[in-house]
């Protein structure tokens, strides 16, 4: 899970290869696994230069980087009509939910990807995954339209409680072979259900309007 920094808007040739890189390397994962994927046999299989494929990405962990980033591009589309005006734990779970449906049809590889950045002797995909997990909750929070300023008591308490639902339903949802994944959307509903009851006395920090003193 990750935001991947862009330092320039890539051409559609660009695009397409990074695209077909991802698809290519998800398929040789469905097949073999994703710690047995290599990068020379994607760039064999596609006829390109493994120069080319370099250029795109560094090493597989940028290719695991740029499929969460379709997660997260599906968690930050177009939302239905009359969105802002849904109860914040439904505006929530289908922020979500986009996320993790995005992700389905891979979602055995998916959970190697986790599984390989969270290992600890790797340090170099750990700690930034941490990073990376803070940054998507703040864009859920985002994407949710939750109006409390970041700063705030009650950003700080929703980002907490957010992140702790996230790492919940992920573990959830690697086991989900539930129609609909239905068995992962019952526990985010029930979850986001038990913390809107736990933070309901907790203000938002929008500044309220002050009632006019009373005349004498």
């Amino acid at each position: 899970m990750t935001l991947i920094a862009v330092h320039h808007e890539p051409g559609a040739d660009e695009t397409l290869l990074r695209d077909r890189v991802v698809d290519a390397s998800l398929g040789e994962a469905e097949r073999h696994g994703w710690e047995a994927v290599r990068l020379t046999e994607v760039a064999a299989r596609l006829e390109v230069p493994m120069a080319a494929v370099l250029a795109e990405f560094r090493d597989l962990d940028a290719v695991a980087n740029a499929w969460f980033q379709r997660g997260l591009e599906a968690m930050l589309a177009e939302k239905p009509e009359g969105f802002e005006h849904w109860p914040e734990v439904q505006r929530l779970a289908h922020c979500l939910l986009a996320w993790l449906d995005a992700l389905a049809p891979h979602r055995r590889v998916t959970v190697e990807m986790l599984r390989t950045k969270a290992h600890l002797p790797h340090l170099h995909t750990w700690v930034p995954m941490l990073f990376d997990l803070s940054r998507t909750v703040q864009w859920w929070r985002e994407a949710a339209r939750l109006p409390a300023p970041y700063g705030t008591r009650r950003a700080q308490l929703e980002e907490v409680a957010l992140t702790g639902l996230f790492l919940s339903a992920l573990g959830v949802w690697a086991r989900d072979d539930s129609h609909r994944q239905e068995r992962t959307r019952r526990f985010i509903e029930r979850r986001l259900a038990r913390g809107e009851r736990c933070l309901r006395w907790v203000p938002d920090g929008r500044s309220e309007p002050r009632e006019a003193p009373a005349q004498r």
